[in-house]
């Protein structure tokens, strides 16, 4: 990534989604080495169904996966001040990264956590009034529907999911 980054001093834009072998540190270096980068995708795939991930994504791969949530947060904040588009689909991080990120960040325009389900309407609020120039925020679906957790279902919700349709 250092040689990438030292020889793309004038990237706009990257997409380093579903790389798992992208660490903390690369994201510093290419913020350190690309001052003019204006978007970032980090789209990881969705954790809280590990299914989704079987013959695409090898698991050692997502055991390596930093258990640090905010390390990779904490260097776009820190090296990427430029940045106007963030999408974070399914990340760890946590309300604390994301105060990083509304700190370091701050001509954000859009950002996207769908599927962040580490922080909360407060954390988003917060970020939020320190982002002055952020136009559109797509927020993380605070419902997780029961068939995420592949959960055997009791005759009453039967009759519930049926009639009020919800996932069934």
């Amino acid at each position: 990534m250092a040689e990438i980054a030292s020889g793309c001093p004038k990237l706009k834009e990257l997409d380093v989604s579903y790389c798992y072998q992208i660490s903390h540190k690369s994201l510093a270096t290419i913020g350190s080495h690309c001052p003019h980068l204006h978007i970032l995708r980090r789209n990881l795939m969705n954790w809280m169904d590990p299914s989704q991930h079987v013959g695409i994504v090898p698991i050692e791969y997502l055991n390596a996966y930093p258990q640090d949530r905010d390390s990779e947060v904490a260097a776009i904040g820190k090296f990427m001040p430029s940045l106007r588009q963030l999408e974070l689909h399914f990340s760890k991080l946590t309300g604390k990264g994301l105060a990083l990120i509304s700190e370091g960040c701050l001509n954000l325009e859009y950002i996207d956590l769908s599927g962040c389900r580490r922080v909360s309407r407060h954390d988003i609020a917060n970020a939020s009034s320190n982002l002055k120039k952020l136009k559109n925020i797509k927020k993380p679906n605070f419902y997780i529907p029961r068939s995420i957790f592949r959960t055997e279902r009791y005759g009453h919700w039967q009759l519930y999911d049926e009639r009020f349709q919800t996932d069934g």
